[in-house]
């Protein structure tokens, strides 16, 4: 048991990144080793990153609730699947709206858009969903949201809980299987391995 303790520590430190700069954009991509249920084989879009500390939306986890069926002015806009995602354990009757913007959209000089990184924004559900649409290639509504205090993802972090990675513009709005590993599989070699990582170790 020690031993296979210590390969698992040895592990982490293997695949956790030197330089894990946390910032708006930023995905967090739980570790083989996150079993904790709420972030278990998540990625995590981070929104925002200071001194207070940080929020993030889990951008792999479709619910069984159609967007049509909460917010229906917004389903045509709504990436598909056209679903509510659970975005975390936090305010889960709280709405929050990411939108990857169409290439040249000048996002700082448009009401009910707030940028987070490049062409993804906030947006504001109070907004015009007609004038939105030309504007935007797709739009994800989350149920909820990740935070933590200042401090906290720090300590995760050198635990190895989470992978720091540079997200796509069109990640937030991704439909993919299994995007968790789908992101880890683009990543360079060793990291690109950990994508091969059984969901249930006992099938291994």
């Amino acid at each position: 048991m020690a031993r296979a303790e210590e390969h698992g520590d040895r592990s982490r430190r293997e695949f956790q990144h030197e330089d894990q700069v946390v910032r708006p954009g930023s995905l967090l991509v739980s570790a083989t080793e996150l079993t904790e249920p709420a972030f278990r084989r998540t990625v995590v879009y981070i929104v925002e990153h200071n001194d207070a500390g940080s929020l993030g939306v889990v951008i792999n986890r479709p619910s069984d609730t159609a967007v049509r069926d909460v917010l229906p002015q917004w389903a045509e806009l709504a990436a598909e699947p056209r679903a509510l995602y659970v975005g975390g354990p936090v305010k889960r009757q709280a709405a929050l709206c990411l939108t990857t913007v169409r290439v040249g959209t000048a996002i700082n000089r448009l009401d009910g858009l707030r940028r987070v990184d490049g062409r993804v924004a906030l947006l504001d559900l109070d907004s015009d969903p007609d004038v939105i649409a030309p504007l935007v290639e797709g739009i994800r509504i989350f149920a909820g949201y990740a935070g933590w205090t200042f401090g906290q993802l720090e300590g995760e972090l050198e635990r190895g809980d989470w992978i720091v990675l540079s997200a796509l513009p069109t990640d937030p709005i991704a439909r993919r299987t299994d995007l968790w590993a789908q992101i880890l599989r683009r990543q360079p070699m060793p990291l690109s391995l950990l994508a091969t990582h059984p969901i249930e170790l006992e099938r291994n």
